[in-house]
């Protein structure tokens, strides 16, 4: 586990945070900008000290101000990629990633050759900063942070300043750290799909407190983080298995809830695959749908109504074990006489779902 409980006051801004996340997994700080997410990892990594509080971590303590315990930063045992790569400009990509391997201890989380390769770095070796673009320079950073031999990886928005095709490089290579590695990752995020991505674990913060924590999945339905991403971005996240491929149209079946949902998505069967359902996306029928173009429908009962606006409501439909949430007006609500019980249909297109393999 990855234990906070710990106060810092910046000027006007005080962090005030209490939480436990379970470890290995990526751990998501996500929240707007300056709710205080770069300051607890810089207090996680000891660049900065709490005023109150302890920190711990699998069970060793890093920093504890009653016992006065405060491990230094090298003590720590902590990776950490930020914003901006910070390469060397004077070394190769060679010479950058070895500057990791000078921190080795005993403990080897990852060796030289194999995160070469887990990186994709074998073409760059011989490059200089300067020659790489910014995806490579993230993924550099990230080589030379894993060879340090970290027990914890702290990533501080690593790709907020790339271009949409840059991060879309990245992600695919922090998902191959996710699902190949036993290593602990604190992940910075003010962008949800990051988070959609890569979480094992969410933790939302506004204004220097813990609005909202647990899996993503739990946090995807919570009222504050809705506050935080608005009603766009509204929706339920879910994991499936893929049942099986159509080899005609490419979409996969996934199981999902009491149904099946076919979506895009580049996965093997028996793949576990996790899928954003936007409420703006979803339609509700009180009868199963014909002579529609929508392939996707879930057999499901309302659960819960909540206004979301002066015209719309937000209706949570329990499919199985699973939710979902659709946005509908307040007319649509009082036609359909909807209420908590009632029997529905959740459709929602192919086309407007995407799948992200998770690891096995």
């Amino acid at each position: 586990m990855l234990r906070l409980q710990f106060k810092k006051q910046r000027g006007d801004f005080q962090l005030d945070v209490a939480l436990a996340a379970p470890t290995p997994g990526v751990v998501a700080l996500f929240g707007r900008s300056g709710c205080g997410k770069s300051t607890l990892v810089n207090l996680i990594a000891g660049l900065l000290a709490p005023d109150a509080g302890r920190i711990e971590l699998n069970g060793e303590v890093l920093f504890d101000r009653r016992a006065k315990i405060s491990l230094p930063v090298a003590a720590r045992r902590i990776g950490y990629v930020f914003q901006d790569a910070r390469l060397f400009p004077h070394f190769t990509v060679l010479g950058n990633l070895q500057y990791g391997l000078k921190r080795v201890r005993d403990t080897h989380v990852i060796g030289q050759d194999e995160t070469i390769a887990l990186l994709g770095l074998g073409s760059l070796l011989e490059r200089r900063p300067h020659e790489l673009s910014g995806g490579e320079k993230q993924r550099v950073a990230l080589g030379r942070a894993l060879l340090s031999q970290p027990r914890l990886l702290l990533l501080d928005e690593p790709l907020a300043s790339l271009d949409v095709a840059r991060r879309e490089e990245v992600l695919p290579y922090l998902e191959k750290l996710r699902d190949r590695l036993s290593l602990p990752m604190v992940y910075v995020s003010h962008q949800f799909d990051e988070v959609l991505r890569l979480a094992t674990h969410v933790v939302v913060l506004d204004n220097g407190r813990v609005a909202v924590e647990g899996d993503i999945n739990t946090v995807s339905l919570s009222a504050r983080l809705r506050a935080i991403v608005g009603a766009d971005a509204v929706g339920a996240v879910l994991d499936g298995t893929v049942l099986s491929i159509d080899s005609q149209t490419g979409l996969a079946e996934i199981a999902i809830g009491n149904g099946a949902l076919r979506i895009p998505a580049e996965a093997a069967v028996g793949t576990r695959v996790r899928v954003q359902m936007l409420a703006r996306d979803i339609i509700l029928a009180l009868r199963p749908p014909t002579g529609l173009s929508v392939r996707n429908a879930l057999a499901g009962v309302v659960a819960k109504i909540e206004r979301d606006d002066e015209y719309s409501d937000l209706i949570y439909v329990g499919i199985g074990d699973a939710r979902v949430i659709a946005r509908v007006t307040r007319v649509a609500t009082q036609a359909l006489q909807l209420g908590v019980g009632s029997n529905v249909w959740v459709l929602v297109k192919a086309v407007s779902l995407r799948g992200h393999a998770l690891s096995s």
